[in-house]
């Protein structure tokens, strides 16, 4: 291993700055798809009312859709909105998603509907319900999800590309394809840095892991 490499992305390119982007975007995201995934679900598996399963049927159908259909629709929402080469831009498409509402329902129906109507009786309310009951109980399939988005958001290229211009907003996938296009291009130094932007994805994947397995097989033993 030669740290001149090392020494050489970061003089390249602002790579600690990529990096800051990359988890201050990914942190957001993902803690908003969580919260919105976590409502959505709560309410599609403890509250009846009218056309519930025709609603989820056509949230699961945008599961179909694929992102590049969408993109050029978002973008021209985003501009309209002045997002561009912001924060914004990069997050609120994002905040939501289909699979993340299915996965979270899927935790959501083991949890007894009898737990539900004992907490009533004892006068809790259906939010200090969630906030007390159901949340703390699906906390595996929650970080499940939460390490899913991270690690997806984290590899996403096409819509920073598409979004950014100024370095300062620029992530950690669009960074590292800037080393390819510098002065001192060489695969030692591009190796290097795809070495920098993998060390936060690798921590986050192992400090979660028995929790994503954990999460991910909890709905599917339903019974």
């Amino acid at each position: 291993m030669y740290l001149g490499n090392y020494k050489q992305v970061v003089q390249s390119v602002p790579i600690f700055r990529f990096i800051l982007n990359s988890i201050l975007v990914s942190s957001a995201v993902t803690l908003g798809q969580i919260l919105t995934a976590s409502l959505a679900a709560y309410g599609f598996s403890f509250f009846n009312f009218k056309g519930k399963n025709l609603i989820f049927i056509a949230v699961l159908a945008t599961m179909m859709i694929p992102g590049e259909a969408t993109i050029i629709s978002n973008y021209l929402t985003v501009s309209s909105w002045r997002w561009l080469d912001s924060y914004q831009g990069l997050i609120f498409p994002y905040l939501t998603s289909a699979m993340g509402i299915f996965l979270i329902r899927q935790f959501y129906l083991t949890i007894p509907k009898e737990l539900k109507e004992a907490s009533l009786i004892d006068g809790c309310g259906s939010f200090k319900f969630f906030t007390k009951i159901v949340m703390p109980i699906s906390k595996p399939a929650i970080a499940s999800l939460g390490i899913y988005v991270f690690l997806n958001t984290w590899n996403q290229y096409m819509w920073p590309l598409l979004i950014t211009n100024a370095p300062e907003k620029r992530t950690v996938q669009i960074g590292i394809s800037m080393l390819q296009f510098s002065e001192a291009q060489s695969f030692g130094v591009i190796f290097a840095g795809i070495v920098m932007i993998l060390i936060p994805s690798i921590f986050i994947f192992i400090l979660g892991q028995k929790q994503l397995i954990k999460g991910m097989t909890a709905g599917a033993v339903k019974g």
